[in-house]
């Protein structure tokens, strides 16, 4: 598999937008509810799939996961589900729970994207960001609910949650995505 420059750079800025966000916290702002916190770090790896295609939107989407991983583990290890089971078993459903979810995000965006984009530019990107943000909210809380840290009451909790980050995430990417293919074909700043 051939990978261009331009996708090693576009991903190491992602990976390092991703980062900042994760460590100064500012990828998440405190909720009301049980998941304690909404997010934007779905952007990053809905961006990289739109520009650079799945490969590079997985990869930002790791470093989402990783920093997810890190900061709610605990929420799937402490769950009764598996309070009498090993540790290994704990950590394979924190695992599929919260990384491979993040892992889903950019694919799922280009895969919307390539579908969409030759109709309405504009609405193919909105679509990608609400398709990315959705795959990360459905999958976590499907997975968590599969897999019993969380009982099927919590989807009504996060539905509100769950749309703010969708158009979030859709606002976002267009913005982004448009300035910059603008700047690629040099026309300068974006209308959007």
């Amino acid at each position: 598999m051939n990978i261009s420059t331009r996708s090693i750079v576009v991903a190491g800025v992602l990976i390092a937008i991703s980062a900042v966000l994760a460590l100064t916290g500012l990828g998440y702002f405190p909720v009301p509810n049980v998941t304690a916190s909404a997010t934007i770090m779905q952007v990053p790896p809905i961006i990289g799939g739109v520009l650079e295609g799945p490969l590079v939107g997985a990869v930002v989407g790791l470093v989402f996961g990783i920093d997810s991983l890190v900061k709610f583990s605990s929420i799937v290890l402490t769950s009764p589900a598996y309070a009498n089971s090993p540790a290994w078993l704990g950590w394979l459903a924190a695992i599929v729970i919260i990384l491979i979810p993040r892992l889903l995000i950019g694919p799922a965006a280009w895969l919307v994207y390539k579908s969409l984009r030759s109709n309405n530019e504009i609405a193919a990107l909105g679509a990608a960001g609400v398709v990315g943000s959705l795959t990360n909210t459905v999958l976590v809380i499907g997975f968590a609910i599969l897999l019993q840290v969380f009982t099927f009451e919590i989807v009504a909790v996060v539905i509100p949650q769950a749309i703010f980050e969708s158009i979030l995430a859709a606002v976002v990417t267009i913005a982004v995505v448009a300035a910059w293919k603008r700047i690629e074909t040099g026309r300068g700043g974006s209308s959007v």
